[in-house]
C-alpha cells in the first residue's frame, strides 16, 4: 500500500483579512481550512496540490488604457451578473497603501481611476502576485479563476440573483446540486470548516465553487480568454473554468 497522499483541487477565497480554501481529493470533499496568509496556504499545499484556483486577479496591467481581455469576456458571459467582475489597479497601484495614492497612480499609468471594490482587492492581489514571482512552483499550481464564472459555466446558463440575496444563495445552490448531488453537504462541511472565523456565506459558495472547478470532473478546464497574453512578469491574465463547451455572451 503506498503512503503518498492523494493530489488535492483547492478553491481559495480572500474573505476580508483571511484565506478561506475548500480541498477535493480523487474521491470528492476531503476539508476546508481558513489561513491568515496567502503563503500559510500555500506552506499547507505544496506538497500535494495540484491546482489551486483562486478568486483574485493573476496577471496584472502595466500600463495603458487597454485593460485585460479576460475581465471584458467573463462580463460579457455573465449577463446581469457582470458587475461582479472588478477591473484590477494596475501592478504599481495594488503597492500603494491609500486609496488616492492609489487613484493617482492609476490615473497616471492607465488613463483611468479604480474603484474602491478594486482597491479593497489590492492586498491579496499583491499577496498572489508576489508569491507567483518568488516561488515557481506556487506559479506552475496557482491559476486564477471567478466565481461568478464558474457558476455561470456550471448552469449552463447566466444566473438572475445577485450572491447577497437569498435568492442569490439559493439560486447557486441549486446551481451547484445540478452539478454534484453531493454538493450540498459539502458546503454545509465548508461552512462549519471557519467556525471561529468571519467567513462570509458568499465567500464558502464561492471557494467551493472554484474547488469543483480545479477538481477532475465533467467538462474541460478552460479560459477567458482560450490563448490567454501574459503580462510582464510572464503571468497568464486568465480566467479558469470548467464547462463541456466554450463559454460565449448570450
Amino acid at each position: 500500500m503506498s503512503d503518498v497522499a492523494e493530489p488535492l483541487s483547492v478553491g481559495a477565497t480572500r474573505s476580508e483579512s483571511s484565506w478561506f480554501a475548500v480541498a477535493f481529493d480523487r474521491s470528492g470533499f476531503d476539508h476546508a481550512a481558513v489561513f491568515d496568509e496567502v503563503g500559510d496556504l500555500w506552506v499547507r499545499y505544496e506538497e500535494r496540490a495540484d491546482r489551486v484556483l483562486v478568486d483574485v486577479p493573476v496577471g496584472l496591467v502595466e500600463e495603458g488604457e487597454e485593460g485585460r481581455r479576460c475581465d471584458d469576456l467573463a462580463r460579457r458571459v455573465l449577463g446581469a451578473m457582470s458587475g461582479a467582475v472588478v477591473t484590477p489597479p494596475v501592478r504599481e497601484a495594488t503597492r500603494k497603501r491609500r486609496y488616492p495614492a492609489a487613484q493617482r497612480v492609476n490615473e497616471r499609468k492607465a488613463g483611468r481611476g479604480i474603484s474602491e471594490r478594486a482597491f479593497a482587492m489590492s492586498d491579496g492581489i499583491v499577496a498572489v502576485d508576489e508569491l507567483l514571482q518568488n516561488v515557481p512552483e506556487a506559479r506552475a499550481a496557482f491559476a486564477a479563476s471567478h466565481p461568478e464564472v464558474c457558476f455561470r459555466a456550471f448552469a449552463g446558463e447566466p444566473l438572475e440573483h445577485d450572491t447577497a440575496y437569498a435568492a442569490g444563495y439559493a439560486e447557486r445552490m441549486r446551481t451547484l446540486a445540478q452539478h454534484d448531488r453531493d454538493a450540498p453537504p459539502v458546503v454545509q462541511a465548508a461552512a462549519a470548516a471557519t467556525e471561529g472565523y468571519e467567513v462570509a456565506v458568499a465567500d464558502v459558495l464561492d471557494a467551493v465553487a472554484l474547488a469543483y472547478t480545479a477538481a477532475p470532473g465533467d467538462g474541460e478546464l478552460r479560459t477567458l480568454p482560450a490563448d490567454p497574453p501574459t503580462d510582464a512578469a510572464g503571468l497568464p491574465m486568465a480566467i479558469t473554468y470548467r464547462a463541456d463547451a466554450p463559454l460565449v455572451a448570450e
